[in-house]
Protein backbone atom coordinates (compact mmCIF):
# COMPACT_ATOMS: atom_id res chain seq x y z
CA UNK A 1 0.00 0.00 0.00
CA UNK A 2 1.25 3.69 -0.61
CA UNK A 3 0.83 6.64 0.60
CA UNK A 4 -1.49 7.84 -1.46
CA UNK A 5 -4.07 5.01 -0.97
CA UNK A 6 -4.39 6.12 3.22
CA UNK A 7 -4.51 9.79 2.83
CA UNK A 8 -8.38 9.24 2.11
CA UNK A 9 -8.94 7.03 4.74
CA UNK A 10 -7.08 9.43 7.19
CA UNK A 11 -9.26 12.60 5.99
CA UNK A 12 -12.31 10.72 6.61
CA UNK A 13 -12.28 11.31 9.61
CA UNK A 14 -12.23 15.14 10.68
CA UNK A 15 -9.73 16.63 14.07
CA UNK A 16 -12.01 16.97 16.83
CA UNK A 17 -11.61 19.95 19.00
CA UNK A 18 -11.52 19.99 22.38
CA UNK A 19 -14.65 21.88 24.26
CA UNK A 20 -13.81 25.51 25.56
CA UNK A 21 -15.17 26.21 28.92
CA UNK A 22 -17.71 29.03 28.82
CA UNK A 23 -16.03 32.73 29.20
CA UNK A 24 -17.41 34.17 32.60
CA UNK A 25 -20.02 37.10 31.70
CA UNK A 26 -18.31 40.29 32.01
CA UNK A 27 -18.43 41.80 35.30
CA UNK A 28 -18.95 38.16 36.94
CA UNK A 29 -15.48 36.76 38.91
CA UNK A 30 -15.28 33.29 39.11
CA UNK A 31 -15.06 31.87 42.54
CA UNK A 32 -11.85 29.17 43.46
CA UNK A 33 -13.24 26.56 45.87
CA UNK A 34 -10.55 27.40 48.56
CA UNK A 35 -12.20 31.05 48.43
CA UNK A 36 -15.82 29.66 49.13
CA UNK A 37 -14.82 27.87 52.28
CA UNK A 38 -12.58 30.93 53.39
CA UNK A 39 -15.67 32.96 52.63
CA UNK A 40 -18.02 30.27 54.39
CA UNK A 41 -16.11 30.36 57.67
CA UNK A 42 -15.75 33.43 58.06
CA UNK A 43 -19.25 33.98 57.62
CA UNK A 44 -20.11 31.38 60.16
CA UNK A 45 -17.64 32.98 62.70
CA UNK A 46 -19.61 36.16 61.91
CA UNK A 47 -22.90 34.29 62.96
CA UNK A 48 -21.53 32.99 65.77
CA UNK A 49 -20.31 36.58 66.84
CA UNK A 50 -23.60 38.23 66.51
CA UNK A 51 -25.35 35.31 68.27
CA UNK A 52 -23.22 35.89 70.87
CA UNK A 53 -23.96 39.32 71.44
CA UNK A 54 -27.40 38.92 70.70
CA UNK A 55 -27.55 36.41 73.80
CA UNK A 56 -25.53 39.00 75.96
CA UNK A 57 -27.81 41.95 75.58
CA UNK A 58 -30.88 39.80 75.80
CA UNK A 59 -30.08 37.91 78.86
CA UNK A 60 -28.74 41.20 80.58
CA UNK A 61 -32.82 42.33 80.57
CA UNK A 62 -33.86 39.03 81.48
CA UNK A 63 -34.62 37.50 85.30
CA UNK A 64 -32.31 34.62 86.45
CA UNK A 65 -35.04 31.96 85.45
CA UNK A 66 -36.04 33.23 82.09
CA UNK A 67 -32.15 33.19 81.32
CA UNK A 68 -32.19 29.28 81.89
CA UNK A 69 -35.34 28.61 80.98
CA UNK A 70 -35.44 30.30 77.50
CA UNK A 71 -31.84 31.27 76.75
CA UNK A 72 -32.60 32.73 73.10
CA UNK A 73 -35.85 34.37 73.48
CA UNK A 74 -36.57 37.96 73.58
CA UNK A 75 -36.95 39.09 77.42
CA UNK A 76 -40.39 38.72 78.15
CA UNK A 77 -40.43 42.57 80.11
CA UNK A 78 -37.93 45.30 80.30
CA UNK A 79 -39.50 46.28 83.60
CA UNK A 80 -37.56 43.66 86.20
CA UNK A 81 -39.24 44.10 89.32
CA UNK A 82 -41.17 46.97 88.23
CA UNK A 83 -37.78 48.93 87.65
CA UNK A 84 -36.36 49.60 83.86
CA UNK A 85 -33.15 48.64 83.33
CA UNK A 86 -32.83 46.85 86.57
CA UNK A 87 -29.96 44.52 86.18
CA UNK A 88 -27.60 47.49 85.00
CA UNK A 89 -28.63 49.85 87.94
CA UNK A 90 -27.87 46.64 90.16
CA UNK A 91 -24.86 45.57 88.83
CA UNK A 92 -23.56 49.33 88.37
CA UNK A 93 -24.62 50.43 92.61
CA UNK A 94 -23.30 46.89 93.57
CA UNK A 95 -19.79 46.42 91.55
CA UNK A 96 -19.36 50.64 92.36
CA UNK A 97 -18.68 50.77 88.50
CA UNK A 98 -18.92 54.70 88.61
CA UNK A 99 -15.37 55.05 90.12
CA UNK A 100 -14.26 52.09 88.18
CA UNK A 101 -15.20 53.72 84.74
CA UNK A 102 -13.56 57.00 85.38
CA UNK A 103 -10.83 55.02 86.10
CA UNK A 104 -10.12 52.92 83.57
CA UNK A 105 -11.35 56.18 81.21
CA UNK A 106 -8.51 57.78 82.91
CA UNK A 107 -6.31 54.90 82.63
CA UNK A 108 -6.49 54.00 78.65
CA UNK A 109 -6.75 57.53 77.58
CA UNK A 110 -3.27 58.16 79.34
CA UNK A 111 -1.30 55.03 78.49
CA UNK A 112 -2.82 55.14 75.07
CA UNK A 113 -1.52 58.78 74.43
CA UNK A 114 1.57 57.77 75.62
CA UNK A 115 2.35 54.89 73.45
CA UNK A 116 1.83 56.38 70.61
CA UNK A 117 3.83 59.26 71.49
CA UNK A 118 6.92 56.77 72.61
CA UNK A 119 6.45 54.69 69.66
CA UNK A 120 6.15 57.03 66.57
CA UNK A 121 9.71 58.17 67.17
CA UNK A 122 10.94 54.67 67.56
CA UNK A 123 9.27 53.94 64.45
CA UNK A 124 10.61 56.32 62.50
CA UNK A 125 14.36 56.59 63.49
CA UNK A 126 14.00 52.49 62.68
CA UNK A 127 12.30 52.72 59.29
CA UNK A 128 13.69 56.25 58.35
CA UNK A 129 17.10 56.98 59.55
CA UNK A 130 19.47 54.50 58.74
CA UNK A 131 20.07 53.57 61.73
CA UNK A 132 22.81 50.81 62.11
CA UNK A 133 21.61 47.63 63.58
CA UNK A 134 17.86 49.00 62.52
CA UNK A 135 16.80 45.80 60.96
CA UNK A 136 17.81 43.03 64.08
CA UNK A 137 17.03 45.94 66.64
CA UNK A 138 13.12 45.36 64.39
CA UNK A 139 13.01 41.73 64.95
CA UNK A 140 14.09 41.97 68.50
CA UNK A 141 11.18 44.64 69.50
CA UNK A 142 8.95 42.01 67.38
CA UNK A 143 10.06 38.89 69.28
CA UNK A 144 8.64 41.20 72.25
CA UNK A 145 4.77 40.64 70.84
CA UNK A 146 5.80 36.79 71.07
CA UNK A 147 5.70 36.81 74.61
CA UNK A 148 2.85 36.04 76.95
CA UNK A 149 3.00 38.55 79.57
CA UNK A 150 1.39 35.60 81.62
CA UNK A 151 5.12 34.07 82.21
CA UNK A 152 6.32 37.48 83.71
CA UNK A 153 3.77 38.14 86.14
CA UNK A 154 5.58 37.33 88.99
CA UNK A 155 9.27 39.14 88.17
CA UNK A 156 7.17 42.48 87.55
CA UNK A 157 5.26 41.59 90.83
CA UNK A 158 8.43 41.89 92.83
CA UNK A 159 10.10 44.60 91.12
CA UNK A 160 7.00 46.96 91.34
CA UNK A 161 6.26 45.58 95.26
CA UNK A 162 9.52 46.79 95.81
CA UNK A 163 9.50 50.33 94.15
CA UNK A 164 6.01 50.89 95.97
CA UNK A 165 3.80 50.41 92.51
CA UNK A 166 1.34 47.52 93.83
CA UNK A 167 -2.11 48.33 94.03
CA UNK A 168 -1.55 51.88 91.78
CA UNK A 169 -3.01 52.96 88.74
CA UNK A 170 0.35 54.70 87.89
CA UNK A 171 2.46 51.90 88.16
CA UNK A 172 -0.31 49.83 86.04
CA UNK A 173 -0.35 52.13 83.61
CA UNK A 174 3.26 51.85 83.80
CA UNK A 175 3.10 47.95 83.18
CA UNK A 176 0.38 48.68 79.84
CA UNK A 177 2.84 51.13 78.44
CA UNK A 178 5.67 48.96 78.70
CA UNK A 179 3.95 46.01 77.10
CA UNK A 180 1.94 47.45 74.46
CA UNK A 181 5.26 49.31 73.09
CA UNK A 182 6.60 45.83 70.85
CA UNK A 183 3.10 45.85 69.00
CA UNK A 184 2.88 49.23 68.35
CA UNK A 185 6.48 49.99 67.39
CA UNK A 186 6.26 47.75 65.01
CA UNK A 187 2.31 48.75 63.68
CA UNK A 188 3.95 51.99 62.70
CA UNK A 189 7.55 50.77 61.39
CA UNK A 190 5.09 49.42 58.88
CA UNK A 191 3.25 52.05 58.34
CA UNK A 192 6.29 54.87 58.41
CA UNK A 193 7.84 52.64 55.54
CA UNK A 194 5.28 53.08 53.11
CA UNK A 195 5.60 56.65 52.90
CA UNK A 196 7.44 58.45 50.39
CA UNK A 197 10.84 59.23 50.06
CA UNK A 198 10.80 62.21 48.11
CA UNK A 199 8.94 64.12 50.86
CA UNK A 200 12.47 63.55 53.24
CA UNK A 201 14.59 64.31 50.43
CA UNK A 202 13.13 67.80 49.54
CA UNK A 203 12.68 68.61 53.01
CA UNK A 204 16.74 68.01 53.59
CA UNK A 205 17.30 69.86 50.36
CA UNK A 206 15.53 72.87 52.50
CA UNK A 207 17.76 72.36 55.35
CA UNK A 208 15.40 70.37 57.62
CA UNK A 209 16.79 68.32 60.40
CA UNK A 210 15.45 65.05 60.84
CA UNK A 211 14.05 65.86 63.89
CA UNK A 212 12.13 69.15 62.08
CA UNK A 213 10.98 66.89 59.50
CA UNK A 214 9.76 64.04 61.50
CA UNK A 215 7.44 66.40 63.29
CA UNK A 216 6.54 68.88 60.58
CA UNK A 217 5.72 66.06 57.26
CA UNK A 218 6.10 62.67 58.14
CA UNK A 219 3.93 62.81 61.40
CA UNK A 220 1.17 64.45 59.82
CA UNK A 221 1.18 62.57 57.22
CA UNK A 222 1.22 58.94 59.12
CA UNK A 223 -1.73 60.23 61.09
CA UNK A 224 -4.35 57.47 59.59
CA UNK A 225 -1.34 55.12 61.55
CA UNK A 226 -1.36 56.64 64.82
CA UNK A 227 -5.06 56.83 65.10
CA UNK A 228 -5.25 53.15 64.01
CA UNK A 229 -2.72 52.73 67.12
CA UNK A 230 -4.43 54.97 69.15
CA UNK A 231 -7.70 52.72 68.80
CA UNK A 232 -5.68 49.38 69.03
CA UNK A 233 -4.29 50.19 72.00
CA UNK A 234 -7.65 51.80 73.74
CA UNK A 235 -9.43 48.54 73.10
CA UNK A 236 -7.10 46.05 74.20
CA UNK A 237 -6.20 48.35 77.43
CA UNK A 238 -10.08 48.67 77.87
CA UNK A 239 -10.49 44.84 77.77
CA UNK A 240 -7.37 43.98 80.08
CA UNK A 241 -8.00 41.73 82.98
CA UNK A 242 -5.42 39.62 84.23
CA UNK A 243 -2.61 42.47 85.19
CA UNK A 244 -5.30 44.79 87.17
CA UNK A 245 -6.13 41.36 89.03
CA UNK A 246 -2.83 40.92 90.25
CA UNK A 247 -1.82 44.40 90.47
CA UNK A 248 -5.05 46.23 91.96
CA UNK A 249 -6.27 45.35 95.66
CA UNK A 250 -8.40 48.39 96.73
CA UNK A 251 -12.08 48.82 95.10
CA UNK A 252 -10.59 52.83 95.05
CA UNK A 253 -8.22 51.86 92.73
CA UNK A 254 -10.29 49.07 90.28
CA UNK A 255 -10.51 49.18 86.83
CA UNK A 256 -13.63 48.15 85.63
CA UNK A 257 -12.48 44.56 84.34
CA UNK A 258 -10.99 44.13 87.80
CA UNK A 259 -14.55 45.63 89.46
CA UNK A 260 -16.26 43.11 87.28
CA UNK A 261 -14.38 40.01 88.39
CA UNK A 262 -14.96 41.10 92.06
CA UNK A 263 -18.63 41.69 91.20
CA UNK A 264 -18.83 38.15 89.98
CA UNK A 265 -18.80 36.64 93.55
CA UNK A 266 -21.55 38.22 94.90
CA UNK A 267 -23.54 37.97 91.85
CA UNK A 268 -22.94 34.30 91.68
CA UNK A 269 -23.77 33.75 95.54
CA UNK A 270 -26.93 35.60 95.42
CA UNK A 271 -27.96 34.15 91.86
CA UNK A 272 -28.02 37.46 90.45
CA UNK A 273 -27.23 36.18 86.48
CA UNK A 274 -29.13 39.13 84.96
CA UNK A 275 -27.08 41.98 86.74
CA UNK A 276 -23.48 39.74 86.04
CA UNK A 277 -24.47 39.89 82.54
CA UNK A 278 -25.52 43.21 82.22
CA UNK A 279 -22.06 44.34 84.02
CA UNK A 280 -20.45 42.62 81.48
CA UNK A 281 -22.38 44.27 78.83
CA UNK A 282 -21.27 47.23 80.47
CA UNK A 283 -17.67 46.85 79.69
CA UNK A 284 -18.40 45.27 76.37
CA UNK A 285 -20.72 47.71 74.69
CA UNK A 286 -18.18 50.71 75.00
CA UNK A 287 -15.62 49.06 72.99
CA UNK A 288 -17.97 47.61 70.59
CA UNK A 289 -19.41 50.71 69.28
CA UNK A 290 -16.18 52.50 69.16
CA UNK A 291 -15.11 49.85 66.99
CA UNK A 292 -17.83 49.93 64.84
CA UNK A 293 -17.70 53.54 64.58
CA UNK A 294 -13.83 53.46 63.28
CA UNK A 295 -13.53 49.93 61.62
CA UNK A 296 -13.14 51.56 58.44
CA UNK A 297 -10.17 54.00 59.95
CA UNK A 298 -8.82 50.83 61.67
CA UNK A 299 -8.93 48.94 58.39
CA UNK A 300 -6.93 51.28 56.29
CA UNK A 301 -4.42 52.38 58.55
CA UNK A 302 -3.59 48.71 58.71
CA UNK A 303 -3.30 47.94 55.54
CA UNK A 304 -1.58 51.74 54.31
CA UNK A 305 1.21 50.27 56.47
CA UNK A 306 1.19 47.26 55.01
CA UNK A 307 2.43 49.14 51.44
CA UNK A 308 6.35 48.30 51.25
Amino acid sequence: MTAETLTPAATDTPMRKAPRRPKPAPGVKRLSPLRVIGMTVVWLFTLFNIMVLYWLIAAAFKTPLEIFRNPLSLPNQLFVSGRPFRNFIYAWDTAEFGTAFLNTVILVAVCSVVIVLISAPAAYALSRLGVRGAGPLTGFIAIGMGIPFQTVIIPLFIVLAKIKLTNNLFGLGVLYVALSLPFTVFLLTGFFRSLPDELEEASAIDGASPTRTFWSIMLPLARGGLITALILNAIGLWNETLLAIVFLQENANFTLSRALFTFYNAAAYQSEYGGLLAGVAIIVLPMLVLYILLARRIITGLTLGAGK
